[in-house]
């Protein structure tokens, strides 16, 4: 039975999508994929008050700080230099634990930060303070990552969205003119789906300096393609309908027959397809960071970490932890696609109560 009136993120929901909101939360393995999702992402946004090697908080000489947030000079807690204060160093610790105290993050240390007092070379295996040990720069694999994870993410969801946003609006041009328009625009998408992505990208990364967003522009060059089919196939198949005929008449314009009589039947198979493409999404930076390609030397990435687990074979635990990771958060993505798959369905969606 249909719920009156539910609502989600304080929309209200028509009877369709309440349905196939039902039919998702039927789909137990999605569902709770899609809450671990969330919460590994959500705790991935805070990583900087989760693994830092600054404190989240100092109380000194009856005065609050927030080293996590401001960048406070050694003579601020009585030492000597002007520069940034060490919080690891004892020195430092010395100081504020005459006058005070400070509450430090559960990893006291950033994705960047080098442990200088191994008790073996890098990299070093898991302890009691680097829970999954170090790499070969010393640096802690907990902290890079959470701080990989969340570049991953945010990376993944800006390409899926800017290559639906450009790939939609390319399928639904063609789709609802057709005709010659439709004719030069499949020929043209034929020969850039054809060129060598990769190729690209090592000219690119040639000449200009690999960054977050330059690798953003150059993979939603080749990824919009893959939401034009769907889109596409949709709108020729709606355009002739009588009820768009009928608008036609009436005056309404292209634009407002495109976004409201044929844009919301297209977006139930695109919805479908974007947890596939965020999954692709990663899985491509993930590849360019492996292969050298990617983030600027010194990021947190998955893929990088994967690289480091490939050239330290002696320390199984880098590619354990990455692959695990990898897979882990992928697995996740790729359920949650099924089960919009399936509320989408409309095999499913019509089967049952019809109340």
């Amino acid at each position: 039975m249909v719920m009156e009136n539910e609502t989600l993120f304080g929309f209200k929901l028509g009877p369709m999508n309440q349905r196939r909101l039902q039919n998702f939360r039927k789909n137990r393995r999605g569902l709770w994929s899609l809450k671990i999702f969330m919460l590994l992402f959500g705790l991935s946004l805070f990583a900087e008050g989760i693994a830092n090697d600054k404190p989240i908080f100092v109380f000194f000489d009856d005065q609050p700080y927030f080293p996590i947030v401001q960048a406070l000079p050694e003579t601020t807690f009585g030492g000597e230099f002007e520069t940034e204060a060490d919080y690891h160093d004892p020195f430092v610790k010395s100081l504020i634990s005459e006058k005070g105290w400070m509450i430090w993050p559960p990893i006291q240390y950033n994705h960047r930060t080098v442990s200088f007092n191994l008790p073996t070379p890098a990299p070093s295996p898991p302890d009691s303070i680097h829970w999954l040990g170090t790499d070969d720069q010393a640096r802690d694999v907990v902290a890079r990552l959470i701080y990989g994870m969340r570049i991953s993410i945010i990376f993944g969801l800006l390409l899926t969205a800017m290559s639906a946003v450009v790939g939609v609006t390319a399928g639904a041009i063609q789709g609802y003119f057709g005709g010659v328009l439709d004719l030069i625009a499949q020929r043209f998408i034929e020969i850039w789906s054809g060129l060598p992505s990769l190729y690209i990208l090592i000219i690119v990364s040639s000449v200009l300096v690999p960054s977050f967003w330059t690798l953003l522009g150059i993979l939603m060059l080749f990824s919009w393609v893959g939401f034009v089919g769907v889109v596409r196939a949709e709108f020729l198949k709606v355009r002739n309908f009588d009820y768009i005929r009928s608008a036609k008449a009436l005056g309404v314009s292209d634009a407002v027959i495109m976004y409201r009589h044929i844009l919301p039947n297209a977006m139930v198979a695109t919805m479908t397809f974007l947890p596939f493409t965020l999954t692709a999404s990663i899985t491509a930076l993930t590849s360019l960071d492996f292969l050298g390609l990617g983030l600027p030397a010194g990021s947190a990435s998955l893929g990088e970490l994967l690289a480091q687990g490939k050239a330290n074979l002696q320390a199984p635990w880098l590619g354990a932890t990455a692959f695990v990771s990898l897979a882990f958060m992928l697995s996740l993505l790729v359920f949650i696609g099924e089960a919009v798959r399936d509320a989408f369905d409309p095999r499913k969606l019509f089967n049952g109560d019809r109340s």
